[in-house]
């Protein structure tokens, strides 16, 4: 029977012993071990419809949303920022609603009809939205813009369809149109250039013309 001395390890033992296995584990895996533990990529056919135009795709089916339409589409108008869904550069929207299309992949939209930024519109017939961000500088560097336009058009979207927001105060009635709900809507767009007032401005002015105002 080991008696409790024999058991015993010392400190020093220890942190070599610890060392040399964290060092071990840090090696470079081979290439070939690498490829046998991650697979090899597994290709899926998706139908969608970007801008009114149908394309079939055949894609990893790791491939997000973003990276099929700059990559695959060569729509790079759609910005990749964060790449984790918190800034908004990526926004698009699907079948009339907004989503960060890098947090999604590609084969969960097969099927449906996709809108980026080169789809509301173009340099000679610019989507309202477009103008008015024109019309009060609503971007700076402009990397945000086409996130912050797609949002701003769901946004309006979602005031005319009575839908309420965190900060609606009154969730029988249709929200009211102002400052407070346009910023809690855009919330999920960030412009580091800091160009919200501006943006505010724009998307009130659309409003004026397309949302039905409710009662304050």
């Amino acid at each position: 029977m080991n008696h409790p001395e024999q058991l015993a390890v010392s400190r020093r033992e220890f942190l070599v012993t610890g060392s040399a296995a964290a060092a071990v584990s840090m090696l470079p895996i081979d290439a070939n071990a690498q490829a046998q533990h991650t697979g090899s990529a597994t290709l899926a056919t998706v139908a969608i419809q970007v801008n009114g135009k149908k394309h079939r795709i055949e894609l990893d089916t790791r491939t997000t949303l973003l990276d099929t339409l700059r990559e695959h589409l060569h729509l790079t108008g759609t910005k990749k920022g964060c790449d984790q869904g918190q800034c908004g550069a990526c926004t698009v929207l699907v079948n009339g609603q907004r989503i960060n299309s890098c947090m999604t992949l590609a084969v969960m939209h097969d099927g449906d009809s996709i809108t980026t930024i080169e789809g509301l519109g173009t340099p000679q017939r610019l989507h309202a939205m477009q103008q008015a961000f024109v019309k009060h500088d609503g971007f700076q560097c402009g990397y945000c813009t086409p996130g912050q336009i797609c949002s701003a058009v769901a946004v309006l979207d979602e005031i005319n369809a009575d839908i309420p927001s965190h900060v609606t105060a009154n969730l029988t009635t249709r929200p009211v149109l102002s400052a407070d709900e346009l910023r809690e809507r855009m919330s999920g767009n960030i412009c580091r250039c800091g160009a919200y007032s501006n943006i505010i401005d724009a998307i009130t002015e659309v409003a004026g013309a397309t949302v039905v105002k409710g009662q304050p």
